[in-house]
């Protein structure tokens, strides 16, 4: 799914008062910054080739072709976040950074890649756009937090623009999806029947039915997670703006 994730923060218990949270170091700060960076710049890349393959082509059937390479390799980038996570260099909760960003490698390379039937489906482009310009977005809004100068547009924009672009995103991976479903029948893809050696079967076919089912329970969850971030970020800029 495109929601970025925003993760708890961990608090102090006790008796003694809260300290302040102390942020990552000198180093990994360094580091984070050229990642976002990094990560930014391969956004706009992917963003620059789309408008250019349209400009080119006169239509938006088949961009997708045109971004295919750098797609795959900013989108497998981000695997970094969860070790970012888990190294305990940025407060995020792993798990849901770890599904969201599995879920979009699995669908960049488990579906997209591996059903070269639905590459030239609308519907790819549909999550592409979502991704690209979401992606855009948060990882400047990660950069300038990171140098603390974040300017007003960008945290409006990382707040803002999921509200369109989420559900434009979810919809894109779903109908992706859904047009794999008759090749991977078909093919068998990954699929593996009995009997074998390790008395073991699985039906790929219906992992990406149940993959389907499991945005029922969660896309809500995350999309209103988002809401109330909004709410509680941008409501309270607007407080301190009203008392200057």
């Amino acid at each position: 799914m495109s929601a970025p994730a925003m993760g708890p923060s961990k608090t102090m218990q006790g008796d003694a008062a809260p300290k302040k949270k102390r942020g990552p170091g000198a180093l990994a700060t360094a580091y984070l910054v050229i990642y976002n960076v990094v990560m930014t710049a391969g956004w706009l890349v992917i963003a620059v080739g789309l408008v250019r393959a349209y400009l080119a082509r006169g239509s938006y059937h088949g961009l997708y072709y045109s971004i295919e390479k750098p797609l795959k390799f900013f989108q497998t980038g981000a695997v970094l976040e969860i070790v970012h996570c888990a190294a305990g260099i940025v407060p995020s909760s792993l798990v849901l950074t770890g599904f969201q960003v599995l879920s979009r490698v699995f669908l960049t390379w488990a579906v997209t890649h591996s059903v070269r039937e639905v590459q030239s489906e609308d519907s790819v482009l549909l999550f592409v756009t979502a991704w690209t310009v979401t992606e855009i977005i948060r990882y400047s809004f990660y950069t300038f937090s990171l140098l603390n100068h974040l300017p007003y547009l960008i945290k409006w924009a990382r707040y803002t623009f999921f509200i369109v672009l989420y559900p434009m995103g979810v919809s894109g991976e779903l109908l992706t999806i859904y047009a794999a479903l008759p090749y991977v029948q078909k093919t068998g893809l990954y699929s593996i029947t009995l009997p074998n050696k390790y008395n073991f079967s699985f039906d790929y076919y219906s992992f990406l039915i149940l993959a389907m089912v499991s945005y029922i329970p969660l896309f809500p969850q995350l999309y209103f997670h988002m809401l109330r971030q909004r709410k509680k970020v941008l409501g309270h800029a607007e407080d301190l703006s009203k008392m200057d």
